[in-house]
Formats: structure tokens, C-alpha cells, sequence
């Protein structure tokens, strides 16, 4: 099993594809004003989906090779600055304009092989 993409909804096509894009994601499809699909530098695929409204308890994950510098070149409001967190991840919390969670981390060998990984 491979995961394909994440597509959360927004309330607002053309602010959210702004974000996305300033955020540092590639337009790779776009269907205004109800679908567009983006890219990360890796390769993997996000996308929107237009809606009337948002009812999102799901947080996405980007990770950055530095949480602190990536985070200074935004110019986007923050939930929260970077931290230090005890899951040894730095973490730094925002939203897009539609309040869908965005965690952008560094965590390194952490993310999959944190010291209590099930054997």
C-alpha cells in the first residue's frame, strides 16, 4: 500500500491556493473554484477541495530540514513558533485561511525509528 495524496477542504479556493503556493507547494492541477492539486518538492501530492464549510480535527504534516529558517522566510501567521517538543520533534504550528492545522517539523531518523518504536 502507498499513500497517494491528502486533500483537506476549504471554504475559500483562491485564498487557500495562495497559501499552499507561499507555503512552498507546486500547482500541479488546477479546477477552479472547486479542486487544485499541489506538490511537494519530494514528489508527494496534497490537494483542496472546495466546501461550504470545514469540520477538519485533521492536522497535516510538512517536514522541513529547518523548522526555524523555513519558518522566518514565511511571513504567515503562527499558531505557534518552532519548539522543541517531547516526542524529540521541533515543531511549528500555523493554519491555512480555512483553519485546516499545519505542522511544519524536523524530526529526522525520529519520525519513523523514535526510541519507542515497537520492535
Amino acid at each position: 500500500m502507498r499513500l497517494n495524496q491528502v486533500t483537506v477542504s476549504v471554504t475559500d479556493y483562491a485564498a487557500a491556493v495562495e497559501f499552499y503556493t507561499r507555503l512552498g507547494l507546486v500547482q500541479i492541477v488546477a479546477s477552479p473554484p472547486r479542486y487544485a492539486r499541489f506538490e511537494t518538492p519530494s514528489g508527494e501530492t496534497f490537494s483542496i477541495h472546495a466546501a461550504d464549510r470545514v469540520d477538519s480535527t485533521t492536522t497535516i504534516y510538512f517536514e522541513v530540514d529547518d523548522v526555524d529558517a523555513f519558518v522566518a522566510a514565511l511571513d504567515l501567521p503562527l499558531i505557534h513558533p518552532p519548539i522543541d517538543q517531547g516526542w524529540l520533534w521541533r515543531e511549528a504550528r500555523l493554519a491555512d485561511p480555512s483553519g485546516n492545522v499545519i505542522c511544519l517539523y524536523f524530526a529526522g531518523e525520529n519520525r519513523r525509528f523514535p526510541p519507542w518504536r515497537i520492535g
